[in-house]
């Protein structure tokens, strides 16, 4: 048995798009051309895949990604530089097996060299008590929240990066840090 979590690649769209869109009242259903968007000016975009199978998918984008998400927009809006986690579906045959936790680490490893915020948002009506447990163990505080278009509520969510001040005052910008601290960069690739 494996489990390997790599960065995404054209062929996985489609069914990464199908598992977004059965993936239940946590997950936003989306359009297949936003995913396509997403694919485009994402920062990080990994898959997972077990046996072979994919497993789940992360999302996460940098403050200049052209995105009209309204909680996107509204970190934008309080904050010069961070990480937003769009989104983490896990394909219900996967979830209570560890991979959320797995991607959880993988994004934080990403984005603690390289933004001082990482952030998110959580249901809060209906309220996913799953997710405020899970973020809110693991050091995310509410900063504030917001009704969404569909009129559900959400609570915007920070960590803050410990290793992010050192990075910088130790290499500069975070950009600009050897490879062997920062490893890869999915948008310095360049895609098919």
């Amino acid at each position: 048995m494996s489990l390997i979590f790599r960065d995404i690649e054209a062929d996985d769209l489609e069914p990464v798009w199908a598992l977004n869109n059965t993936a239940g009242g946590g997950i936003v259903p989306i359009a297949r051309e936003r995913m396509h968007r997403l694919y485009e000016i994402a920062r990080y975009f990994r898959v997972a895949r077990y046996n072979g199978e994919l497993a789940g998918f992360q999302i996460a984008l940098s403050p200049e990604a052209d995105y009209d998400s309204p909680n996107f927009l509204w970190f934008r809006e309080q904050y010069p530089d961070f990480l937003y986690i769009d989104r983490i579906v896990i394909d219900s045959r996967f979830r209570r097996h560890g991979i959320g936790r797995v991607f959880y680490a993988d994004v934080l490893s990403f984005a603690e060299v390289r933004y001082p915020l990482l952030s998110c948002e959580v249901f809060i009506e209906p309220r996913d008590d799953v997710a405020l447990v899970f973020f809110g163990t693991n050091g995310f505080r509410e900063v504030g929240q917001q009704r969404l278009p569909n009129g559900r509520r959400v609570s915007l969510m920070v960590k803050e990066m410990k290793a992010y001040p050192f990075v910088r005052e130790t290499y500069g910008d975070a950009a600009d840090a050897p490879a062997q601290v920062l490893g890869g960069d999915r948008l310095s690739r360049s895609l098919p």
